[in-house]
């Protein structure tokens, strides 16, 4: 067993599900190495279990005029359990955000902001963000380019 009670074949079926969820069970059983049936059957164990919670599909941001990134430091006025609870909630509600790491730090969160430009970013940032419950100041870095944005997690090797 490796990750989580995993063993070596549940990892290679969490990596080829990760490549391309619309996998069939056959395709999927065969670049395991496994019959059709115990391949379905540990694919229905995974997502069962919770390991695999979900499925989606990968939208290109520039055909979905979301191809502007920015990442925002956020600081709040205060950081008790109050005023944490009241930014997640509020900051889950904004389209905008893709993610929200709460980071240690001089700042207390890291936003991750798509928009369709530069001017839709700076009526996000003017209108919703600074609006945000506890927000004291943020801090944007405009993204020139992305090198790497992976959505798959990394799956452990054996012996790693």
């Amino acid at each position: 067993m490796i990750a989580g009670g995993l063993n070596r074949t549940d990892l290679r079926i969490l990596e080829e599900v990760q490549r391309d969820g619309r996998i069939s069970v056959v395709e999927l059983s065969r670049r395991v190495s496994l019959t059709k049936t115990p391949c379905a059957e540990r694919l229905r164990r995974l997502e069962r279990s919770g390991v695999i919670s979900g499925y989606f599909a990968k939208l290109d941001p520039v055909v979905m005029e979301a191809a502007h990134i920015v990442m925002v430091q956020v600081q709040l006025k205060g950081t008790t359990a109050d005023d944490l609870d009241a930014f997640n909630q509020a900051v889950r509600r904004v389209p905008e955000v893709q993610s929200c790491h709460m980071i240690a730090g001089g700042y207390d969160y890291l936003l991750k902001v798509r928009t369709r430009s530069i001017e839709a970013y700076r009526r996000v940032l003017g209108d919703v963000i600074s609006k945000l419950p506890g927000v004291l100041q943020t801090q944007t870095y405009v993204v020139m380019e992305t090198v790497k944005d992976e959505v798959t997690l990394p799956v452990p090797r054996a012996g790693a």
